[in-house]
């Protein structure tokens, strides 16, 4: 007697070429990866995307620009309306500590260095008693010329003329003398759009 036991064959997934060549393809995508520059690389809180593209940055100004000028205004002694005709509105006013004002500013720039100064007033009832500003506070020249970004060319335009660069120019040429104005409105006259009753 014989044993005749079929073993069955384990049927072998037929495989095409496109799928060989995507799998190929998607096995040399994720050995790339290895190769690829960091997350903060690719960041745009960075200076540059990809080491190539400098971003967009939007300017951001938070608060009042105090200057020397403004702080040399202002004398203890003074009353709070008189300090906020001179320099604005405080940022922050604190219903805890209402005997203080702080006066923020921030500002970044793209191309600028960011700037950031923390003035503090306090008063006694309705008095100025204490100004506590640090001594580096620019003037105004100076703070605009910290928060400019444009590079000039360093030659200024010529606005004007010397005398003998007047004298060198071509005298106007004269016209004779102009007929009598043109009348304004209509020359001819026009019936009426309406009959007259």
């Amino acid at each position: 007697m014989s044993l005749n036991f079929r073993i069955p064959r384990i049927a072998r997934p037929s495989v095409s070429g496109a799928a060989v060549a995507v799998l190929a393809a998607g096995l040399l995508a994720l050995g790339g990866c290895s190769q690829m520059p960091t997350f903060d690389a690719l960041s745009v809180s960075g200076d540059k995307v990809l080491g190539l593209v400098t971003p967009y940055r939007v300017e951001i100004v938070q608060g009042n620009v105090v200057t020397k000028e403004q702080i040399a205004a202002i004398k203890p002694g003074m009353t709070r309306p008189q300090v906020r005709d001179v320099l604005g509105s405080p940022l922050l006013t604190d219903v805890f500590h209402e005997a203080r004002w702080d006066y923020v500013f921030t500002i970044r720039r793209q191309g600028a260095a960011p700037q950031n100064r923390h003035i503090l007033l306090t008063f006694d009832g309705d008095q100025l008693s204490k100004i506590d500003a640090p001594d580096d506070l620019p003037t105004e020249k100076e703070f605009i010329a910290s928060i400019n970004t444009l590079k000039l060319s360093g030659k200024e335009p010529k606005l004007e003329l010397t005398e003998e660069e007047r004298k060198a120019l071509p005298p106007p040429v004269r016209t004779a003398a102009t007929a009598a104005p043109e009348p304004i409105g209509p020359t001819r006259d026009y019936p009426p759009l309406e009959p007259r009753r």
